[in-house]
């Protein structure tokens, strides 16, 4: 009988390193993932903290006035008012009337700001990692999307009573 007529016999049993082990391969293998794939944008292309935090705060609360914004953010009025004139310059936001009461002018996120700000809360570089994954297989960025979904989901709270 020659080895590819040979049948393999029951399937050895997975193993992996120990709960410790696996902590310490998955953070250096998180922290290279992250330094490889990472945006790389340059200083004039990233947007202040101040910007980020008006466009941010509004998309959680909708459109607001200035006065509120500044109040909501804890700054000065006329700080957060050349905030909001400088990104509606930019084509992020937006003033329109308030429906509800013509007197007041309503702040909001344009489609381009919505764009804006997601980029913004982008971590990875979308390029860099299509990149690495068009290099994958198909049943490969499955399993890895998987694998990631279960080891997040492993940390979720259990309700109390119940073992994991």
């Amino acid at each position: 009988m020659t080895t590819a007529d040979a049948s393999p016999g029951p399937l050895a049993p997975v193993t992996g390193p120990p709960p410790e082990e696996f902590a310490a391969a998955f953070e250096h293998l998180f922290a290279r993932a992250y330094l490889q794939l990472h945006r790389r944008d340059g200083k004039r292309t990233a947007m202040s903290g101040a910007s980020r935090a008006v466009l941010l705060h509004l998309a959680h609360t909708g459109p607001l006035t200035v006065g509120e914004a500044a109040r909501h953010l804890d700054r000065a009025q006329s700080v957060v008012s050349d905030i909001v004139t400088q990104l509606e310059t930019k084509g992020l936001l937006a003033r329109e009337a308030d429906p509800a009461n013509r007197r007041r002018t309503l702040v909001w996120l344009t489609p381009d700001g919505r764009t804006a700000l997601d980029r913004e809360r982008s971590v990875l570089s979308a390029d860099l990692v299509t990149t690495a994954a068009d290099r994958l297989t198909p049943a490969d960025r499955t399993v890895l999307l998987d694998t990631l979904r279960r080891l997040l989901a492993a940390d979720a709270p259990t309700p109390e009573g119940e073992t994991p």
